[in-house]
């Protein structure tokens, strides 16, 4: 029988193999949280991955790792990994992890430097006393949305400051706001995209103020902060974080 797939073929297929290995140890490297944590953007729980997506990486990196034995058990079999949940609040805590993230608070404010942990440990107390601090001046941990799952970000300095500036943008409020880590003015005008303000006519098909009016370019107006508290404040009120008077009924945290 004639080969259908040239000789070539082989060594193609061996390629991409390894290209596939690599990709997935650089992504086993550069994973943010939600790569596992599917949910933390839009529920209250951060959720747990299934076990094909821990084999995504764990085929290809640390395959005869002891302490992933469990992973690929449970690969084998199908039975559910029995978890051990490391950051375990009282049943009467209501914690949301949704309105958290999508506020400017960073994986790393409460979890620690995960990525440095070589095991996974409790980092904070997660008690009532810490959560409260927090709330008294959210502005020490508030960050720009893009480092939300930053571990390594630092607080803007007067040698490396951040710009912010209103986008207009939808979507959650951290959203809404765009920070760079260069001036502004020595690159390309940064603009955000606003609908038609006052409804005029787009031409032939096109309705006076409704979504097919042309976006018009504004340009961003950015500010430049030096410190963590100057920053912290400007998201406070970009963010909409309500202050801890405003957090004093009981049902805020408690079931």
């Amino acid at each position: 029988m004639a080969q259908v797939f040239d000789r070539s073929s082989n060594a193609l297929a061996r390629a991409s193999l390894v290209l596939s290995g690599l990709i997935v140890i650089a992504l086993g490297v550069r994973l943010q949280c939600q790569y596992c944590h599917v949910s933390v953007e839009k529920s209250s729980y951060a959720g747990i991955p299934p076990t094909k997506t821990c084999m995504n990486c764990h085929s290809q990196i640390w395959t005869n790792a002891q302490l992933l034995e469990p992973v690929r058990q449970s690969w084998a079999t199908g039975a559910s990994i029995q978890w051990i949940k490391v950051h375990d609040l009282p049943d009467f805590v209501y914690f949301n992890h949704e309105i958290h993230v999508n506020k400017g608070i960073g994986c790393a404010s409460c979890h620690g430097r995960v990525d440095e942990m070589p095991l996974m440990y409790e980092q904070n107390s997660l008690q009532m006393e810490w959560c409260l601090n927090c709330h008294r001046n959210p502005a020490v941990n508030l960050r720009p949305a893009s480092e939300i799952y930053n571990m390594a970000w630092a607080a803007p300095s007067s040698d490396k400051p951040v710009w912010c500036a209103p986008t207009g943008a939808a979507g959650p409020t951290a959203q809404q706001v765009g920070c760079v880590n260069s001036d502004p003015a020595s690159n390309n005008p940064h603009v955000a995209q606003v609908s038609n303000p006052v409804g005029i006519p787009t031409g032939p098909g096109g309705v006076q103020g409704v979504a097919s009016s042309p976006a018009i370019p504004m340009p961003l107006n950015y500010v430049k902060f030096t410190s963590q508290d100057e920053l912290g404040h400007y998201l406070m009120k970009q963010y909409h974080i309500r202050t801890a008077n405003e957090l004093s009924s009981c049902e805020v945290c408690h079931r």
